[in-house]
């Protein structure tokens, strides 16, 4: 590779004399006398189909006087192309052939991108920026979408020259047009055998592609092998166009088609084939997901869920073109099965779309999850780990479809495409970034939701239904923190002692949250109580270790555990709160006001029989509690894993338990030593303020998997870490529930202040009655 290299750089040097001659003999830059050719070759087509030949014949003069006066810096292969070209044009002018002129006007203006395109890498060569500059005007484009190829910039990489090795920007550079020319080259096959279409489109197509051949042809020979055969069945397709044989155009454009299909003129890098896996897999899972929501009992409900989902599609036949020649040379057979069942699909979500025909929901998943695991079996295993540009890349694409949503006036699906996108951010990029900036992580989850400093957020606008123009604001703020933590995440590996302190601080801030909890719950269980707190530190330790557990399934089913990551914490976090109500109005009744010693040994045989019911209750509040903060926990630490091996993980670890245990041995201590009235006050109060925050959390996670809905409430901006610490968020269903589970707590202390007092009438009242009777 470095002596083709070097090679090129003398070819280039020995060359690049005479071009710049030639381009100073210009009077044009090299954009505009390109832009001057298509217009005189525009003209001259207008002609002929006007029947007017002097016209036209004048027209395609101009032409070609522009093309020997302007491009004289042309290798000598392409103005051989351009002068046949222009002989046959003349010949089919004169026969009053439009489609033939069209074959030659093709072939002209991709011979113009073709000779742009070697001068260019003539230019970097020579490290000549100013004109390369030029030369990089006259290419073609394709419509830049997010599922075009990512960080191929021909532009920037030209405005580095000199800052850049020269191998590196023509890199970038051919990653840019190359991509742009194999996308065309394959859109010009496609609208070439396309018998819908008028001939003179198809031979305009037929003839762009031949002479755009010629780009790529020197990669296909470097990858396959000779690429004169495969330039052969170029110009027999431009025949059969003209010809109008339409099996011979079929059977041309199968054979080119696998050709297209077995090569990339600019293959891919690790770290981007990686990323394209990560893009194909994620935007297949989508489509599912939207046909479902589209199609109800085998009939199109929604037409924009079908839409979505060929969106979707789209962009994982996108991804799966790019990895197909790598994935093929693993496992040909695989990728062929693969590749036929991702078309298969792709063909019953545009059959629907049309409303021919509509296969079933379970049909279209079972068909998608076919293709994923065929990708699952043929993918390297490096492409199978979690890539967080993609999950950026696909995120970006279902926000596209919230706007596309409420631009419709369709605000119920734009909040489902919030939650998507937001649980793609969750259980992707979302741990590693809450080990790394915390502070991004706020300010992202409060553009999600209800709003950050001042600012709306996206679940509050959807829900007030906001304009069009004021959603797209909070989308563009939203991006700008979406693109920074794009950044952050994509630093590079940290240092040790970085991903070490980052442990250490997760641990302390997860398990100094677990010592309140528990410090709260165990407060009041003194005297003959004090046995209530074994079950309550059993049901603890045992959250320890089944955290223990979960640390090391991560490692082995990482993707399959933050998949289901905040369902998993909803469901603990309802037991918990489930638990946590009934030991709470347990407490206020044993607790604080029955005498408690006295009962004991009046009715030691009920104790007893309900001794059994208590511990375990009492076991499975200490685990729910502790174990929802330990599995918080371990997913954030699996970021810092993947950044910095497990062994500087647990290190960390270490100091955050340190600490913990530090805290939680000053805590109670402390507990002790207050006084038994204030200590129950306190621990009533703890406990109250545990249960509404649990619920608040509980409330949130809910809505955030989609199980509960939001309602925002207007006017009302909370900062984040009332969310963060106490569970407020500004939505109806949070606070109502918090309120209904204050009231709770009230009212398990008065109803149980009743009670008491009721009992205490009653002796009194007995006591009357019995005095009396004697």
């Amino acid at each position: 590779m470095k002596k083709k290299f070097t090679c090129m750089l003398v070819v280039g040097a020995l060359l690049w004399g005479t071009a710049v001659s030639a381009f100073a003999a210009g009077s044009l830059a090299p954009w505009q006398a390109a832009d001057a050719v298509r217009d005189a070759l525009f003209a001259t087509q207008k002609a002929l189909l006007l029947a007017d030949e002097a016209a036209a014949q004048d027209q395609w003069q101009t032409a070609q006087e522009l093309v020997t006066t302007e491009f004289a810096a042309f290798p000598t292969a392409v103005q051989d192309t351009i002068q046949h070209a222009f002989a046959d044009g003349r010949t089919a002018i004169a026969a009053a052939d439009t489609a033939g002129l069209a074959a030659a006007r093709g072939q002209i203006t991709g011979a113009l991108y073709w000779g742009a395109y070697e001068n260019l890498q003539q230019a970097i060569a020579a490290g000549d920026q100013q004109t390369a500059q030029a030369w990089l005007l006259v290419r073609e484009f394709r419509p830049s979408t997010r599922f075009s190829r990512p960080g191929a910039d021909a532009t920037l990489a030209v405005q580095q020259m000199g800052s850049l090795p020269t191998d590196t920007v023509l890199a970038q550079v051919n990653a840019d047009l190359l991509d742009t020319y194999q996308a065309r080259l394959l859109t010009y096959l496609n609208t070439a055998a396309d018998t819908t279409l008028l001939a003179e489109r198809r031979a305009e197509a037929a003839g762009l592609a031949a002479a755009t051949w010629s780009i790529l042809a020197p990669s296909f020979s470097e990858q396959s092998g000779d690429a004169a055969a495969v330039t052969a069945q170029w110009a027999d397709l431009q025949t059969a166009v003209l010809a109008a044989d339409e099996a011979q155009i079929q059977a041309t454009h199968t054979a080119l088609l696998d050709v297209l299909g077995s090569f990339r003129a600019a293959p891919l890098s690790p770290e981007e084939q990686a990323r394209r896996a990560g893009q194909l897999m994620r935007y297949l899972a989508l489509v599912p997901v939207e046909y479902g929501r589209g199609v109800t009992d085998g009939v199109v409900m929604q037409d924009l869920e079908i839409q979505e989902a060929i969106t979707f599609m789209d962009g994982a036949q996108a991804a799966f073109a790019d990895l197909q020649p790598a994935l093929a040379a693993r496992d040909a057979a695989q990728t062929t099965a693969v590749a036929q069942s991702l078309q298969q699909a792709a063909a019953n979500l545009q059959a629907a779309n049309r409303k021919e025909s509509v296969v079933p929901v379970a049909q279209m998943t079972a068909d998608i999850q076919f293709v994923t695991d065929g990708l699952t079996a043929v993918f390297p295993p490096e492409w199978l780990s979690q890539n967080a540009d993609a999950d950026f890349d696909v995120l970006a694409s279902v926000l596209d479809q919230v706007e596309t949503a409420v631009h419709a006036g369709d605000y119920a699906r734009a909040e489902s495409a919030r939650l998507e996108a937001y649980a793609i951010f969750d259980v992707g990029p979302e741990p590693r970034l809450k080990a790394f900036s915390p502070a991004l992580v706020a300010e992202i989850d409060g553009l999600f939701w209800q709003g950050y400093e001042g600012r709306e957020g996206l679940a509050q606008a959807i829900a007030l239904q906001a304009e069009p123009a004021a959603i797209s604001a909070t989308r563009a703020e939203l991006d700008e923190a979406l693109s920074q933590a794009q950044i952050t995440l994509g630093d590079g590996p940290s240092s040790p002692t970085a991903v070490a302190t980052n442990a250490a601080i997760i641990v302390f801030r997860e398990g100094l949250e677990s010592v309140v909890i528990l410090a709260a719950l165990m407060a009041s269980m003194v005297g003959a109580y004090k046995r209530f707190r074994k079950p309550m530190v059993l049901g603890a330790a045992l959250s320890l270790v089944a955290t223990a557990v979960t640390f090391w399934l991560a490692q082995v089913i990482l993707t399959s555990l933050s998949r289901y990551g905040e369902k998993l914490e909803a469901v603990v976090s309802l037991l918990a709160i489930a638990i946590l109500l009934l030991i709470t109005n347990w407490f206020f009744h044993k607790t604080y006001w029955k005498d408690w010693m006295k009962g004991f040994h009046q009715q030691k045989r009920q104790v007893l029989a309900a001794e059994t019911g208590q511990f375990l209750g009492l076991v499975i509040l200490g685990f729910t509690s502790m174990y929802r903060e330990g599995f918080e926990t371990v997913l954030f630490l699996q970021a810092l894993v993947l950044d910095a091996g497990t062994k500087v993980v647990l290190e960390g670890i270490g100091l955050g338990i340190l600490g913990v245990a530090i805290v939680g041995v000053i805590t109670f201590r402390v507990q002790q030593r207050l006084p038994y009235k204030k200590m129950l006050v306190y621990t009533g109060v703890l406990i109250g303020v545990v249960l509404v925050t649990m619920v608040g959390k509980t409330v949130h996670v809910m809505q955030a998997v989609g199980w509960l809905g939001i309602t925002p409430i207007k006017g009302l901006t909370l900062p984040y870490w009332a969310g963060l610490w106490f569970g407020l968020y500004a939505t109806w269903q949070g606070i109502i529930l918090q309120v209904g589970a204050a009231l709770f707590v009230l009212g398990s202390y008065f109803g149980a202040e009743w009670l008491q007092a009721r009992k205490r009438q009653q002796r009194v009242h007995g006591g009357h009655k019995h005095a009396q009777t004697v």
